[in-house]
């Protein structure tokens, strides 16, 4: 690592709703609520729980308060809510959500396809939304979204994804995600964009969201901890994906990225063989395999432990 290594890195298990938004069966809201009760279980502090969006466009997501209303409230752990707009930002507090998240897409024409709107729009939208969420009381984030590429105008410019930032950053929001939302990214993007925008923007936590679309999300994981990130995105299982975007396919996994810190010393608070065992649990659910590949092979050594 070109800086020191963290003892500490804080993951964001982002499956029940990143992960199961693009699936093309809509799982009962029982099954849901035990893999964010199985999540909690194995040490994850902050969890996704449901966006709150319009369920003719995204089905998945269409019980979102149903999910809310049947979790417990714990001490130290927040569920989180995405939403697009205010309409959404009043049903995510309503439902009792802990801390919001908003998505911004550096891209105009890949914002335009999924939240009918320009980047610019986006921008003022979420300084409208960060403010009610603030004065009531719940904590809100936001994140720069396809700022490695878009499927749709290709590359975007790394002075795009620093003036977004930029500007998502005037409404303060107490971190700001940096997203490969479809999977294009490798290291050295990573260390140049977190570079960037921590250069610009000191001060501010960051975060960051991978896709594992084409075999690069731990190494970019890996890159962003080496740039100075400590809170990562993982989806249990490794399932996930865009469905606004072709061929966007699952998050990294939240059991292989522990694995890996874990290997390296470095600590998450979560069970590993936990977050194995709901993956494989998840995979009857879904009747299917998940991408993950601890849930194949298993951990090294073969024992629990607390990483």
């Amino acid at each position: 690592m070109t800086g020191p290594t963290p003892e500490f890195v804080e993951l964001i298990e982002v499956g029940p709703r990143d992960g199961l938004q693009n699936e093309p069966t809509v799982l009962p809201t029982a099954t849901k609520v035990e893999f964010i009760r199985r999540a909690i279980a194995a040490g994850v502090r902050r969890v996704e729980v449901a966006s709150f969006v319009n369920p003719r466009r995204v089905p998945q997501m269409a019980d979102a308060e149903a999910v809310l209303a049947a979790l417990p409230r714990q001490p130290g752990v927040h569920y989180v809510g995405l939403v697009l707009n205010e309409k959404g930002l009043e049903r995510a507090l309503a439902a009792g959500c802990t801390e919001i998240g908003m998505a911004v897409v550096a891209s105009d024409t890949f914002n335009q396809r999924n939240q009918g709107a320009t980047t610019a729009e986006s921008i003022a939208h979420w300084g409208q939304i960060a403010r009610r969420a603030q004065a009531a009381g719940v904590r809100a984030q936001v994140t720069v979204s396809a700022a490695f590429g878009c499927p749709f105008e290709g590359e975007v410019p790394v002075e795009r994804v620093v003036e977004v930032a930029e500007r998502v950053a005037e409404a303060h929001p107490f971190e700001l995600a940096i997203a490969d939302t479809i999977g294009v990214g490798v290291p050295s993007q990573v260390s140049e964009i977190v570079g960037r925008v921590r250069e610009r923007l000191p001060g501010l936590p960051l975060r960051c969201h991978f896709h594992n679309t084409r075999n690069t999300g731990l190494a970019n994981a890996y890159a962003a901890i080496e740039a100075g990130v400590t809170r990562l995105d993982a989806s249990i299982g490794g399932v996930g994906g865009c469905p606004f975007a072709p061929a966007a396919t699952g998050n990294i996994p939240t059991e292989d990225l522990v694995y890996l810190l874990g290997r390296m010393g470095i600590a998450t608070g979560t069970d590993l063989e936990a977050l194995i065992d709901t993956g494989r649990w998840l995979e009857g659910e879904l009747g299917r395999t998940v991408p993950g590949a601890l849930v194949k092979a298993g951990s090294f050594p073969r024992a629990s432990a607390i990483a």
